[in-house]
């Protein structure tokens, strides 16, 4: 059997942890860490969408305030 999960404080942490019992004799295959991409932090993500701002044309004047009117159709405020 063949089950993924990571590392988390020294210990092995699965992604489906109620598929292996406590106890579990285990054998650990380091994957090469070279071709998984490191996850954006939150600022990293918001630096990245930040070039977009106010890049977008063609949306109502008051998108900004009434975005769930457009996006939902709920009323407007």
């Amino acid at each position: 059997m063949e089950y993924s999960g990571e590392i988390r404080n020294g210990s092995v942490v699965f992604d489906n942890p109620c598929l292996v019992p406590d106890g579990t004799k285990v054998t650990i295959c380091i994957e090469d860490s070279t071709t998984t991409k490191p996850v954006d932090s939150p600022s990293n993500v918001g630096k990245r969408l930040l070039k977009h701002a106010g890049t977008v044309t063609g949306l109502p004047e008051d998108m900004a305030e009434q975005h769930d009117h457009y996006l939902h159709g709920t009323a407007k405020r």
